[in-house]
């Protein structure tokens, strides 16, 4: 799983190592991740000796600004890691394209299931081509400043649905996903097939409070790495937050707040995990 929190520690990585620093050379391993032969030699050329200005994000896109007025846009999908590596270090078979710097060894992605993707776009028409980035929901990140309880009770009412439905639609949460959406409703004492319209107006502040802060803290823990995920950071280490979770893959084990066993009902055709005591 590689949702907001994941894909935001990629990008503070990034952008830390990564900016100011020359490209001396693109490889694009296949051609399928560019979109075809046209895309991928387009983007070999272009990045060739320029420098990487700054490394930002719409919802799960990784955008590089490049010195020459273009943007690469890099989409990591459920399986794909980036790795800041030395230039002679062993290639994973699953290699799809590497950067190499003037200085400071390569950075590779790599796709374990070939959902990945890498784009070439003029700086100022990203969102144009790209305009279902214009259908994203909040940004717990970018938003949780300029956006209040009241605004996000706002957006709420104005949709009719289960909880944990809703969390995970990115047209109204970016980046959320099962796993986050229980550690948020366990936090929020909200029980995942709560109708939205059915808050009242301190169980809406609880939510937007719980998602502002699960976030925070899923970041602040570089990610989660749980049984069968592929995150690893840009050193290929696996986040921590995971060992901080409440409920997610808990079941059977005691609550921390109500000291009785974590249940899990399926709910989507995936596993929910709850506590039946204390999320109403």
């Amino acid at each position: 799983m590689i949702e907001l929190p994941e894909i935001e520690t990629i990008r503070r990585d990034l952008e830390r190592d990564c900016v100011g620093k020359k490209i001396k050379s693109v490889e694009v391993l296949k051609a399928k991740i560019a979109g075809g032969p046209k895309s991928k030699a387009s983007i070999e050329q272009e990045l060739d000796q320029v420098k990487v200005e700054s490394v930002s994000r719409i919802g799960k896109y990784l955008l590089f600004e490049l010195s020459n007025e273009k943007t690469l846009a890099v989409g990591l999908g459920s399986g794909g890691q980036i790795r800041r590596v030395p230039n002679k270090a062993e290639l994973d078979s699953k290699t799809q394209m590497v950067v190499t710097f003037t200085q400071t060894g390569q950075m590779r992605l790599i796709d374990h299931n070939g959902e990945a993707s890498v784009s070439l776009h003029e700086t100022t028409e990203v969102i144009e081509d790209k305009p279902e980035l214009l259908e994203l929901g909040i940004d717990p990140i970018e938003h949780s400043q300029r956006i209040t309880w009241g605004d996000f009770a706002h957006y709420l009412q104005a949709r009719k649905a289960k909880l944990k439905t809703l969390l995970i639609d990115d047209s109204f949460v970016i980046g959320i996903g099962p796993m986050y959406a229980d550690e948020i409703l366990f936090e929020a004492g909200l029980r995942y097939d709560r109708m939205s319209d059915s808050l009242t107006t301190n169980e809406v502040r609880r939510l937007w409070q719980s998602i502002v802060q699960t976030v925070y803290d899923a970041v602040k823990y570089r990610g989660s790495s749980v049984d069968g995920s592929l995150y690893t950071d840009t050193n290929g280490d696996p986040g921590l937050f995971q060992d901080h979770h409440s409920v997610y893959e808990k079941h059977g084990e005691l609550s921390p707040r109500s000291r009785k066993p974590i249940a899990r009902s399926k709910f989507g055709g995936i596993w929910t995990y709850y506590c039946e005591q204390s999320q109403v």
